[in-house]
This record gives structure tokens, sequence and C-alpha cells, in this order.
């Protein structure tokens, strides 16, 4: 790629890589509006958590669902805030591990540990569909939540299935920025200002739209996305913007990582040059 975002003025939501993510577009040319709408955050008490882990170390689990990669890092934090990181790590390698798109799986291996089964596609219901094959009666799942998503659809189907499953929530979201910073970008949306708003996690959806509707500002930011071009990262975040109206421009083919959906992001821009 050269510069094939010259010019182009694009939302980076992103929190945890912000600062990667805008990189790799400004090195394609764009100018990027920075804009974190939420930040990860360990629990107020880790006790769920703590006691969960002890029945992962002690060998209680035959399978381990993961969501996301964070979890999994929030997981061994908490592990290692409890005395008991060393036995965690020993049972992840014991068990089978059931991983959602390939930020777990990465979380995985940068602990030495190499993935199970991954979903056929990195959704709920993509696991649904690749766990359905088995014969799980009488397996004990654990099940690694992310917040705002109790996931019932998914520890319905495992208990409906005949296994064992126990949820843990590692983590919480809290703002990243002020209201004023998303009110902002949601007024240089509706005013045309703004050629693509790339969003990388589905509670960055929903932040956006809280702060619309806290705002008035929710007619305003529908006909912003409408007329701004619109790239999720994979199925769980377009799932997240189709969910409130919004259609999705772009998508990577296959792959759900950030250089890819760059990719994308100038290959959409290159088409209508």
């Amino acid at each position: 790629m050269t510069a094939s975002l010259a010019g182009k003025r694009i939302v980076v939501p992103e929190s945890r890589e912000l600062d990667l993510f805008a990189r790799m577009l400004e090195e394609e040319g764009a100018a990027t509006l920075r804009c974190p709408m939420v930040t990860i955050l360990d629990l107020d008490d880790d006790a769920p958590a703590a006691a969960w882990l002890k029945r992962l170390a002690a060998g209680e689990f035959t399978d381990l669902i993961l969501l996301t990669g964070e979890g999994l890092r929030r997981l061994l934090g908490a592990a290692k805030r409890a005395g008991i990181e060393a036995p965690v790590v020993a049972a992840l390698g014991r068990l089978r591990t059931v991983t959602r798109g390939p930020k777990p799986v990465r979380a995985l291996r940068d602990i030495g540990l190499k993935p199970g089964l991954a979903a056929a596609d990195p959704t709920t219901e993509g696991i649904i569909a690749t766990l359905a094959v088995e014969n799980l009666h009488g397996r004990k799942f654990g099940v690694q939540l992310y917040p705002g998503n109790p996931n019932d659809k998914l520890l319905d189907f495992l208990r409906g299935a005949g296994a064992a499953a126990a949820p843990v929530l590692p983590y919480r979201y809290a703002s990243d920025s002020e209201n004023g910073r998303v009110e902002a970008v949601i007024k240089e949306l509706a005013a045309g200002k703004i050629d693509a708003i790339a969003f990388t996690a589905s509670p960055q959806v929903k932040r956006l739209m809280d702060v619309a509707r806290e705002r008035g500002l929710e007619n305003e930011l529908r006909q912003g996305l409408k007329r701004t071009r619109i790239a999720a990262v994979g199925p769980v975040v377009a799932a997240a913007l189709e969910a409130i109206g919004a259609r999705v421009d772009v998508a990577p083919d296959g792959s759900f990582h950030l250089k890819p959906l760059v990719k994308a992001l100038a290959a959409a821009f290159e088409s209508k040059a």
C-alpha cells in the first residue's frame, strides 16, 4: 500500500491498541481522530474470580471457553494477585481451550500454550455450532464472559447438552473519554467531516449510541453513520452495528486483526478513487 488513505479523516475508537492502530492508518496517509470510548479495568472485587480460578487450578474443568484475549490476561492477573498463577497456568495446559477468534489464541500463545479448539466462526453462534457436533454430556466447562453480555445463549446451550457451565467475569468497562469528546465526534459525523470510522470492539458501538442518547443526538448519529464509511474488524462488531441500524461497508476477509482491517479500508477507498 502506498499512502492509499491520503487525506482521509478516520475516527479511531480503539483503546488498548489505540496508538498502534492509529499509526498503521497514518502510515497510509490518513488523518486519525483518536477517540477511545471505553477502557478495561480490573474488577473492584477479585474474590469471585479468585474462587473460580481455584476451581480451575484444582482441575475441576475439562474445557475452558475463552471469548476474549483480554479475559485471559485479566484472569492471569487475578491469579497472580491470589498467589496461584503457576497452578492456574499448569491447569490451562491440561484442559482443552475453546477460542472465539484470534485474540484469545494470541493470549494463550503469549504464555507458551497452544490453543485447542477454534470456533468455526468467531461468534457465540460459531462456538455453539463447533461444539454442537460433540457429545458434551458430563463435561465441565469454564466460560470466560465479558462485561455487558451474560451470554445466556451459550450457557443454556451447554447445560442443555448435558454439560456443566461455570461462568466467570474477569474485568469491567469504564468510560475512557469525556462525553464531550464523543459528542464532538458525533457532530463531525453528522456534518459529513469524517470519511470513515473503524470499530474494533462491540462496546465502542454501545458507548457511541449511549452518548448520543444522553445528549439528544441520536438522529445526528444515525445520519452521520449513513454518510460515513463504517469499518468493523469482525462479525461480532458488525452484528453490534447492525443492531443499531448501521450498515458495515468494510470488513477484513477471514482474518480479524488490525492489519487486515487497514488493508480492507485502503482497498475500499482505492476502489472508489
